[in-house]
């Protein structure tokens, strides 16, 4: 859930997602539960039409206006701020079309992203992701939950590449893919990955850091403990405490213009003779320690070795 509701803020609740993937039968259901109910009006904004319409009497009892805006030019803050005058509304929810960038979305400065949950048609979703993995990235970028419906005849395999790949475009979001029958989990043994986790040293090949760091942050618990190697560029901050730096890979994540650098933050007695962008070798114990920039719990490297390494050209890709 996003940030506490301050009176002078409009809570924004974003749902997106490309057409036809099931944005307005969730928000329907969402709207229809108890706990989502609010005793004053809602100002739902719709950004395309699909095949499934909001049912008349649902919108009367829940006290909520409908606008639709078949053009990103319409989504102005402006614009915005018009509506929240005319029909004051305690809350917004935005349908949000999925051919519109969302990087370039602007809302007024007085509301804010409460929560954004992204609808995906695993039906679909191969084509989605050769053909518009940009847009794909930009609703999954600061994405609290991804639900990837239609999910029936799909291999187990099959989502587990799907999760490392949506993980790897929204990497703060939970997952969950759902069959006719319900919720699935597709489940990752340590034998379907591709290093050997039975090894006294783990060593994960230049190919496989994208896996192992997807797998590490998804399900941490796995590598307590055990010691792992890999080849990783040095990133240093003045905001880590002593003996602190980040071993990682530049990653792309959607297209050439969205990189991202990944990597888990490591304590090691050579921290303060690396150099930014440094190519070094690393050998490490796997710990789950709070660490304020994980906003929580996540993984956290105890070097056993830090030394220099060829640098590894290709960029990790999902």
């Amino acid at each position: 859930m996003g940030p506490m509701i301050d009176d002078d803020i409009m809570p924004v609740f974003l749902i997106n997602g490309f057409l036809e993937a099931g944005k307005t039968a969730f928000l329907t259901f969402t709207m229809g539960q108890e706990y989502f109910q609010t005793e004053g009006k809602t100002l739902l904004i719709v950004c395309e039409e699909g095949d499934t319409e909001y049912d008349e009497e649902l919108l009367k009892d829940t006290r909520t206006a409908v606008v639709y805006m078949d053009d990103m030019s319409q989504m102005t803050p402006e614009r915005l701020t018009e509506l929240e005058l005319l029909y004051n509304p305690e809350r917004v929810l935005i349908e949000w079309n999925g051919m519109w960038n969302q990087d370039e979305m602007k809302i007024p400065e007085d509301w804010t992203i409460y929560q954004q949950i992204t609808i995906v048609d695993g039906s679909t979703i191969d084509l989605y992701l050769k053909n518009m993995k940009p847009l794909f990235g930009a609703m999954l970028r600061n994405t609290e939950l991804v639900i990837v419906n239609r999910c029936d005849g799909i291999t187990e395999e099959q989502l587990g590449v799907y999760r490392r790949t949506l993980k790897a475009m929204g990497r703060q979001a939970d997952i969950v893919f759902e069959t006719s029958e319900g919720e699935v989990e597709p489940e990752i043994t340590e034998e379907d990955l591709p290093y050997d986790m039975k090894a006294d040293v783990i060593r994960i090949a230049p190919e496989d850091y994208g896996i192992w760091y997807i797998d590490c942050m998804d399900k941490p618990e796995r590598y307590v403990g055990r010691v792992v190697e890999f080849t990783a560029m040095v990133m240093k901050s003045q905001e880590f405490p002593k003996n602190y730096f980040v071993p990682g890979r530049m990653a792309m994540t959607c297209c050439e213009a969205d990189m991202a650098f990944l990597g888990f933050i490591c304590k090691a007695r050579e921290a303060r003779l690396l150099e930014n962008r440094q190519w070094v070798k690393v050998r490490a114990k796997v710990a789950l320690e709070y660490w304020k920039d994980y906003g929580g719990e996540g993984p956290v490297l105890y070097a056993e070795s830090v030394t220099p390494d060829q640098e590894i050209k290709d960029v990790v890709q999902f």
